[in-house]
C-alpha cells in the first residue's frame, strides 16, 4: 500500500472536547424536578416555623453561605433539620424557587425583603437584580423610604438614582414628612447638590429650618455643620440679612460665624448655582461679530452681550457639551502656510472667553492648492470627545475630514474619511446619541467612533437641499433650507417620516437654524426686509416652535431687529445659562 494511502498513525490524532448544550440547560431541570418530588433531600430549612426540604448539594453550590455551612465543622453541617434566622419565610421561598429553577421574580411589594434575604445568603444575582430593578423603578416607590433603604444596605446604584430623582423634585420632597426623617449625613449630602431643582437658595434654606425644627432640641446643634452647604453666594444681601436674624441663628454664635465666613467667600467658583437656576438659551452668534443674542422665546428672555474683539474671538465652530461647557474654535483669520485654531473656553461665572490651553488643531480651510476648497467647518462633542470637522469640495469629489481631540495625550488625531463622488453644497452634521451623522440629500451616513467607521444609511427622499438640521433623543429633525419640507429620521430604526412643514412663506429668508431647546424643536429665519421709512435693508429674526403632538409649528410672534447679526453664518448653540452672570454684561 502506498504511503500516501496508508491511515494516519493514531498519535497524530489530537484529543477533543466536547459540550453537551442539551445536559447543560436541562441540569437545572433535573435538579428542580427532584425538589417537586422530594427525592434525595437531605436537610431541612426551618425559617419562622416553615419546614423546606432541599438538598445540601445544590445550596452549597447556589449560596456561599450555604457552602460554608455544610462543608465546615459548623453544628448545622452536622444537623438534618437547620433554622435560619433573621429570615422571612416568604422570601425565602422566593430564593429557593431561584435556586431551584434559575428564574426570579420580583415585584414592588417584595424587591426590598428580597433583597436583605439576598443579602443574608449572599446571592449576588439576586441582589444585583433587585438593586437594578430598585434603581429603575424610583418613581414607584416612596422616593425618602427607598432611599433611606439603600443608605442602610450602601446599595449605591439606588442611592444615586434616589439622589437624581429627590434633587429634581426637591421643592416637593422637602414639604414631605418623610423628609424630616432624614439624618444629617443624608440631608447634607443632598442639598449639595449642584443638580438641586430650585429656582432660589432661599428654598434650600427653608428646607434645612423645617428639618431643624422638626426636632429642634436634639437637631440645633447639628446647624453650624448644616450651613456651609447653603449657597450664601446665592443669595442677595438682603435674605441673608433675614436668615441672619431667623431665632435658629440669631442666638447661636456658631451659625453667625458659619455665615459671616460663608460670606467672604461669596467669589469661591466651587459654589455654583443650582441647575434649577439656570435658563435654556439659544446663543445667536455669527463668525464675524464680538456681540451675543441669549434668547429663550418661551420665556420671553432676550439679553444681548458685547464683547471686546479679543474677548470673543472669530469662530470657527462652536459645541455644548454635555456637562454645559461651551467650547468655540478660535480662527485668527490670518493667512499663514498652516493655520492653527485654537481652543477656547466660556468662563459662565465671568461671561468671558479664557483659552483652554488644549494645543491647537490645522485648520481645514487652509490650502495653498486651489483646486480644492472647504465650506464648512463644524465642532461637535460625543461621549464628552471633542471632534472638529470638515467639509473639502476637490475635482468634483466631496471629502468629510474629520479630527478628533485625546485628552491624555494633548493632540488631535485623524479620523477616518467619508468620501463622495460628487460635489456637495448642502449637508448637515451633528451628533446624536453616541454617533455622528452626516446628511445630504441623497444621502446619510453614521459615524461610529468606537470602530472609526462610517456606514450607509436610509436616505431621506423628500428634501432636495438638506441644510438644516437638530436631534431630539434618538431622532433628527431636518428641513431644506428654504423651509419647504419637514423630515424627521429614527436613528434607531432607520425610517424616515414627513411632517408638517413651516405654513408660513418667506420671500426673503437670509439663513435658518434648527435648534433644541427645553427638549422642544425651534427654527429660527434671519429675514431681509426693506424699511420705507428708513429707506434700507433690515433684518428681522423670526422664531417658531413645533408642536410633536399637533404636528404643526406655532409663531413665537417674536420679532429681534437687530444690525449686529445681519452678515455671515449664523450659529445656534444651546446651552443653561445662570441670568444673574449676564445681567452685568449685557447691552443696554
Amino acid at each position: 500500500m502506498a504511503a500516501a494511502d496508508q491511515e494516519p498513525h493514531a498519535s497524530a490524532v489530537r484529543p477533543r472536547s466536547y459540550q453537551d448544550e442539551s445536559y447543560l440547560h436541562g441540569f437545572l431541570g433535573s435538579v428542580g424536578d427532584l425538589q417537586k418530588a422530594g427525592v434525595l433531600q437531605d436537610v431541612v430549612l426551618e425559617v419562622e416555623g416553615r419546614r423546606f426540604p432541599c438538598h445540601r448539594l445544590v445550596l452549597s453550590a447556589a449560596s456561599p453561605y450555604f457552602r460554608a455551612m455544610f462543608t465546615s465543622d459548623m453544628a448545622e453541617s452536622r444537623q438534618i433539620t437547620v433554622v435560619l434566622q433573621g429570615l422571612d419565610a416568604g422570601m425565602f421561598g422566593e430564593i429557593l424557587s431561584y435556586i431551584y429553577s434559575g428564574t426570579l421574580h420580583v415585584s414592588l411589594d417584595k424587591v426590598q425583603p428580597l433583597y436583605q434575604a439576598a443579602d443574608i445568603l449572599q446571592l449576588a444575582y439576586v441582589r444585583d437584580t433587585c438593586s437594578s430593578y430598585m434603581a429603575m423603578n424610583v418613581e414607584c416607590f416612596s422616593c425618602m423610604d427607598l432611599y433611606k433603604f439603600a443608605d442602610d444596605f450602601s446599595v449605591d446604584i439606588v442611592q444615586k438614582s434616589c439622589q437624581q430623582w429627590i434633587v429634581k423634585h426637591f421643592t416637593e420632597v422637602a414639604s414631605s414628612e418623610e423628609f424630616c426623617s432624614l439624618s444629617v449625613n443624608q440631608l447634607t449630602e443632598i442639598i449639595s447638590h449642584d443638580e438641586l431643582d430650585v429656582k432660589e437658595e432661599t428654598i434650600v434654606w427653608e428646607a434645612v429650618v423645617r428639618w431643624v425644627q422638626h426636632s429642634r432640641e436634639d437637631r440645633l446643634h447639628r446647624l453650624p455643620s448644616i450651613l456651609p452647604h447653603i449657597r450664601f453666594n446665592l443669595l442677595t444681601s438682603d435674605d441673608t440679612a433675614a436668615i441672619l436674624e431667623h431665632p435658629l441663628v440669631r442666638k447661636d454664635p456658631r451659625s453667625l460665624e458659619v455665615i459671616s465666613s460663608a460670606e467672604t467667600s461669596k467669589g469661591n467658583p466651587n459654589l455654583k448655582p443650582r441647575l434649577g437656576m439656570f435658563t435654556e438659551m439659544v446663543l445667536l452668534l455669527k463668525k464675524e461679530s464680538s456681540e451675543i443674542l441669549f434668547m429663550n422665546p418661551r420665556e420671553g428672555k432676550y439679553i444681548s452681550c458685547s464683547y471686546k474683539p479679543e474677548d470673543l474671538p472669530p469662530v470657527a465652530g462652536v459645541t455644548v457639551t454635555c456637562d454645559n461647557d461651551i467650547y468655540i474654535l478660535k480662527d485668527d483669520m490670518e493667512p499663514e502656510d498652516d493655520k492653527q485654531l485654537s481652543m477656547y473656553k466660556y468662563n459662565h461665572a465671568e461671561n468671558v472667553w479664557q483659552h483652554t490651553g488644549m494645543s491647537s488643531v490645522s485648520s481645514f480651510l487652509w490650502s495653498s492648492d486651489e483646486d480644492w476648497i472647504t465650506y464648512q467647518e463644524d465642532l461637535i462633542e460625543v461621549d464628552r470627545i471633542l471632534y472638529y470637522l470638515g467639509i473639502e469640495i476637490r475635482n468634483d469629489n466631496t471629502l468629510v475630514k474629520m479630527r478628533k481631540y485625546n485628552r491624555q495625550t494633548d493632540q488631535w488625531q485623524d479620523c477616518s474619511l467619508l468620501q463622495f463622488n460628487e460635489t456637495l453644497h448642502h449637508s448637515s452634521a451633528l451628533p446624536c446619541g453616541s454617533y455622528i451623522f452626516f446628511l445630504t440629500n441623497e444621502e446619510v451616513h453614521r459615524y461610529d467612533p468606537t470602530q472609526d467607521q462610517w456606514s450607509k444609511r436610509t436616505t431621506p427622499t423628500l428634501i432636495p437641499k438638506v441644510g438644516l438640521a437638530a436631534a431630539i433623543g434618538t431622532e433628527i429633525f431636518c428641513t431644506d433650507l428654504s423651509v419647504n419640507q419637514t423630515m424627521v429620521y429614527d436613528t434607531e430604526s432607520d425610517k424616515w417620516q414627513e411632517l408638517k412643514s413651516l405654513p408660513t412663506s418667506y420671500s426673503s429668508i437670509r439663513n435658518a437654524r434648527l435648534f433644541v431647546m427645553e427638549n422642544q424643536l425651534y427654527l429660527v429665519l434671519r429675514v431681509s426686509k426693506f424699511d420705507t421709512v428708513k429707506q434700507k435693508q433690515e433684518i428681522d429674526y423670526h422664531v417658531h416652535m413645533y408642536d410633536r403632538s399637533a404636528d404643526s409649528w406655532r409663531d413665537m410672534k417674536v420679532a429681534v431687529t437687530t444690525d449686529a447679526y445681519a452678515e455671515y453664518e449664523l450659529m445656534c448653540p444651546v446651552a443653561r445659562m445662570y441670568l444673574p452672570y449676564l445681567g452685568a454684561h449685557a447691552k443696554p
